[in-house]
């Protein structure tokens, strides 16, 4: 009886600790390296999290485009797909943290500009890849069309954020 009242607690504090742990790798997204996570955490303002964000974004759709071109022979399909999610939820993630930067009064400008530029250039490449019709991307063209839908959402989410930013300030001269 004793060795199996050790067992059962043992196996219950080996749930508790499992279960905590998935718990801890919930908080990270599911998208993000830990070192990528590692680095979003350790940015001490909003411009430096959106900028973090649409590199990743950025990687994303440029390791998409390699996987098109060289298919690899296991789960390629697969691959397209999380790819594509990963850099929707990079590209949401920035769009939400200009938001929440506009709600908290940041100076949040170089951060607005940044989302700007680069979601008329991704627009542009996923619209490309669109037009294009690879056999892959009609298993993909949900995801496709959820990440230009969501790209489109964030260009226009940075064109409402311009007019919402304070001006930055005018150097006067002496």
């Amino acid at each position: 009886m004793k060795v199996s009242g050790k067992i059962v607690s043992a196996m219950f504090g080996l749930m508790l600790f499992v279960g905590g742990s998935a718990r801890a790798q919930q908080e990270q997204k599911d998208y993000l390296s830990a070192l990528e996570a590692d680095k979003i955490r350790d940015a001490e303002t909003s411009n430096e999290r959106v900028k973090l964000f649409l590199t990743f974004a950025d990687d994303r759709l440029k390791k998409f485009q390699y996987e098109l071109d060289h298919p690899s022979g296991t789960r390629h399909i697969d691959m397209l797909n999380s790819l594509l999610n990963a850099y929707g939820g990079c590209v949401d993630d920035a769009a939400d943290l200009i938001q929440l930067g506009i709600e908290k009064q940041e100076n949040i400008r170089a951060a607005v500009d940044l989302m700007a530029t680069q979601s008329k250039a991704f627009l542009a490449v996923l619209e490309k890849l669109a037009a294009a019709g690879a056999p892959d991307l009609e298993e993909c063209k949900s995801n496709l069309d959820d990440a230009i839908e969501g790209t489109r959402d964030a260009m226009n989410e940075s064109k409402k954020a311009t007019k919402k930013v304070a001006a930055p300030p005018v150097r006067r001269k002496n």
